[in-house]
């Protein structure tokens, strides 16, 4: 059964691919697995397959597209420049259509973030669970165990406040910029927005929480629900519209959604996605004014992989953590490579991601950083879960999970 007439699969952009094999010493499935059906060129032979009606959906087979994580590592090196990312998403839809049962958890998911009510009730059911000490017995005593449960119960986001972020005053403003929160960033990462507020304010921007933003799409454009990626991105637009001012994402995860709304909205994508900068890179640009008090830390870098291979500007942060005085900066990982994170991918496949995060938790206890720095709220959820976790078998404290934006706002001087 073919996918839906309003989604086909672009069958002329995967014959791009030549299976000429350069992506797969950076394809981390690859090089996990060492099975041809887990790397970009197999994975693509098995979409054309499916699109064209050769190969019929079964349990193998959405394992192999399933167990893809859309890191886009490929892209970088791809010689024909194959939208890997376009396609992947495009061969689950074409699964979801035949298929419709294996959407119900991104259905329930997508249902809460994409609504601010929903999203505000989790966010207060967490903190209650938090502040409650609940969270802290559980954890304390290993009443959940230590198999699924408990794994599933250590990612999720400690709580920091409940109320909406807050920009400060400006006297005599630059100008103004939008400010993209996220579902996740709405829920779990309210003080970051409040940072990069106060580090606008310090270079002499307004931020703008723009009221009606909601869910960037990414859960369901990467699940294989386009119609509903489509509507969220012209929620989005419609809410930016009224504005000219660039708009800066919190998280990379979104910000690669965000700058494929011109696939997801043929009507304004194209020029919302001119707006998108990234934030880091924002604030370097404009930031004379920022000053930083000596801070003697030392700090090891996670670049996440929406922004080593889709934003590709991860020089900003390293030059702006270089401006603060005494602080000793580090790789994580030198390889690069995936964490696993994967958006939901870590809830949603453990073993996979747990083995991909296994190489960053030895980095960590190796260079013993004091914080690791991460953009993305996925990434930072399953490395902060992980460093918990080796931690707590090794009786020591583990390192701080920051975002950039948190470090930066407090070595302001």
């Amino acid at each position: 059964m073919p996918p839906p007439e309003s989604h086909p699969f672009p069958l002329a952009a995967a014959d791009l691919c030549v299976k000429c094999g350069l992506c797969l010493p950076h394809c981390p499935t690859y090089q996990q697995a060492g099975h041809e059906a887990d790397s970009p060129r197999g994975r693509i032979m098995l979409m054309q397959g499916l699109a064209t009606g050769r190969i019929v959906p079964s349990s193998s087979l959405e394992r192999h597209l399933d167990g893809c994580l859309g890191c886009r590592a490929c892209e970088r090196v791809c010689p024909a420049s194959v939208p890997y990312g376009e396609l992947i998403d495009a061969g689950r839809a074409q699964l979801a259509a035949v298929r419709p049962e294996r959407l119900w958890l991104t259905r329930l998911l997508s249902a809460v973030l994409s609504r601010r009510p929903l999203r505000r009730l989790l966010a207060t059911l967490l903190w209650l669970y938090a502040v409650s000490g609940a969270q802290g017995f559980l954890r304390r005593f290993h009443l959940l165990g230590r198999g699924r449960l408990a794994r599933l119960e250590s990612t999720m986001p400690r709580i920091e406040r409940l109320r909406a972020p807050r920009a400060p005053i400006v006297t005599r403003p630059r100008g103004k910029v939008g400010v993209f929160v996220g579902c996740m960033g709405d829920i779990a990462e309210r003080a970051v927005a409040d940072d990069l507020a106060q580090l606008l304010a310090d270079c002499g921007y307004a931020a703008d929480f723009v009221a009606d933003q909601t869910c960037c799409g990414a859960i369901d454009q990467h699940a294989g629900r386009p119609a509903t990626a489509e509507q969220l991105a012209a929620r989005n637009i419609a809410a930016f519209s009224t504005r000219d001012e660039p708009i800066l994402p919190l998280a990379t995860g979104c910000a690669a959604t965000l700058l494929d709304y011109p696939r997801l909205a043929a009507d304004g994508g194209k020029a919302f996605a001119k707006r998108l900068r990234d934030p880091l890179a924002f604030l370097l640009e404009h930031g004379e004014p920022l000053r930083f008090k000596p801070t003697r830390l030392k700090v090891a870098i996670h670049e996440p992989c929406t922004q080593r291979n889709v934003i590709r500007r991860g020089d900003a942060l390293r030059r702006l953590l270089a401006r603060i005085p005494e602080l000793e900066i580090v790789e994580l990982d030198a390889t690069s490579a995936c964490c696993g994170a994967a958006g939901s991918h870590f809830i949603s496949h453990p073993e996979q991601a747990d083995a991909l995060l296994a190489p960053k938790l030895a980095a960590a206890a190796r260079l013993q950083p004091d914080v690791i720095v991460s953009s993305n709220i996925g990434c930072s959820l399953h490395l902060a879960a992980g460093l918990r976790r080796a931690g707590e078998q090794a009786g020591k404290t583990s390192p701080e999970l920051l975002h950039p934006l948190r470090l930066l706002a407090r070595c302001r001087a």
